[in-house]
C-alpha cells in the first residue's frame, strides 16, 4: 500500500505541477526573467526534496538514501547537458520567447523514453546479471571519453531522425509563432520548431545511455530509479533560464562528472563482490560534485580576446543567419 501512496503522490506533484506551468504561468509565449526560473527551480528542487521524506518515511531510510543519491546523480548530469542544449538553440537560432515550450515537450518526451530505457535496464540486470559488467565498463569508458572530449559538436545535418522525418513531411524554414505545425494550402506541414525539438529528443535519448545506467549502479528498484530521473529532468527547464547566462563559470563541473561516473561504474563492476554502502555513495557523489563546483568559482576562466569568444558560437550553415523580428515570425532557422 506504500508503494501504491507514493505512485499517487509522485504523479499528482508531476501532473498538477506541469498543469500549472503550461497554462497558467507560461500559457503566452514569454522570455522566463530570472526571478521566475528562481522560483521554478525553487518549486522542482522543493518538490523533490518533499518526495523524498515521504520515501523515508514509508519505504525507510535506504531507500531514502537511495532516491537522494539517485536524484543527485541525475541532477548534475543534466546541469551538464544544458550546455548541449544552448550549443542546439544557438545554431537554430531558436527565439527566446519559444525556448519554454521546446524544452516542455522535449522534457515530456524525456519522460516516456526514460521509462522505456530504465524498464529495458532494470529488465536486463534482473534476467541477464552479466550485463552488470558492461554497464559498469561503459560507465568508466564514458567517464574517461568525457574527459578527454573537446568542445560540443551539434550537426542536426547529420541527424538520421531529422533526416528521415524530412522525408516524410515538408519542412518550413521560418518560425510561426510557438506553433509545430501549420496547415498550408490545406497540406500538414511543420515548422522551423519541429527540428529544434527532434534535435532535443535524440540527444536525449544520448543522455539517457548515459544517466539510466549510472543510477541502476545505485538502485535496481524501478520505482527509485524513474521518480528519482524524472524529478531531475522535469527541473532542467527552470535551471537552464537560471544558468544560461552563467554556465562557462562552471567549467571543471565536466571534470567533476567524469568521476562521477566513473565512480558509479568501478561500483557496478564491484557489486558481487564488495556493496559499496549508500551512504558512502551518496557522500563521495556530493563530495566530486561539492569540489568541483567550488574549484570553478576559485578559479574562474580568464577572460577570452573579442575574436576568441566569438568564435565558441557555432558558425552558421550555408543557408545564412536568422534573427528574431519584433514578435518571432519569419526566422531562417539555420538547419540544412
Amino acid at each position: 500500500m506504500e508503494i501504491l501512496a507514493l505512485w499517487g503522490l509522485f504523479a499528482g506533484l508531476v501532473v498538477g505541477t506541469l498543469f500549472v506551468d503550461l497554462l497558467v504561468f507560461n500559457k503566452k509565449p514569454h522570455v522566463m526573467p530570472l526571478r521566475e526560473a528562481s522560483m521554478w527551480c525553487g518549486i522542482w528542487v522543493s518538490l523533490a526534496a518533499a518526495f523524498g521524506a515521504a520515501v523515508f518515511v514509508l519505504e525507510g531510510s535506504a531507500k531514502g538514501l537511495e532516491f537522494i543519491t539517485g536524484y543527485v546523480i541525475e541532477w548534475s548530469l543534466s546541469v551538464d547537458n544544458l550546455f548541449v542544449f544552448i550549443v542546439i538553440f544557438r545554431y537554430f537560432a531558436v527565439p527566446e520567447a519559444f525556448l519554454h515550450r521546446v524544452l516542455f515537450y522535449g522534457i515530456m518526451g524525456a519522460v516516456v523514453l526514460r521509462g522505456i530505457f530504465i524498464a529495458a535496464g532494470v529488465g536486463l540486470l534482473t534476467y541477464f546479471h552479466w550485463t552488470i559488467y558492461l554497464f559498469g565498463a561503459f560507465l568508466v569508458y564514458t567517464g574517461v571519453k568525457l574527459l578527454r572530449a573537446g568542445e560540443v559538436q551539434v550537426e542536426p545535418q547529420k541527424n538520421p531522425v531529422l533526416r528521415f522525418f524530412t522525408r516524410l513531411m515538408p519542412i518550413e524554414t521560418t518560425y510561426d509563432q510557438q506553433k509545430f505545425f501549420v496547415r498550408r494550402n490545406g497540406n500538414l506541414v511543420g515548422t522551423a520548431l519541429v527540428p529544434v525539438l527532434i534535435v532535443i529528443e535524440t540527444t536525449d535519448v544520448m543522455f539517457a545511455v548515459d544517466s539510466v545506467p549510472a543510477i541502476l549502479a545505485i538502485t535496481r528498484d524501478p520505482f527509485i530509479v524513474y521518480t528519482s530521473n524524472i524529478f531531475a529532468i522535469l527541473g532542467l527547464r527552470a535551471l537552464f533560464f537560471l544558468l544560461a547566462g552563467v554556465m562557462g563559470m562552471f567549467r571543471y563541473l565536466k571534470i567533476g562528472l567524469c568521476f562521477v561516473l566513473s565512480f558509479v561504474g568501478v561500483k557496478m563492476l564491484i557489486s558481487d563482490f564488495y556493496k559499496i554502502p549508500i551512504a558512502v555513495s551518496l557522500g563521495v557523489v556530493a563530495g566530486i560534485l561539492a569540489a568541483s563546483i567550488v574549484a570553478s568559482l576559485v578559479f574562474p576562466p580568464a577572460d577570452k580576446p573579442a575574436e576568441e569568444r566569438r568564435s565558441d558560437v557555432p558558425a552558421a550553415p550555408p543557408h545564412g543567419p536568422g534573427g528574431p523580428d519584433a514578435d518571432g515570425k519569419d526566422i531562417q532557422h539555420r538547419a540544412a
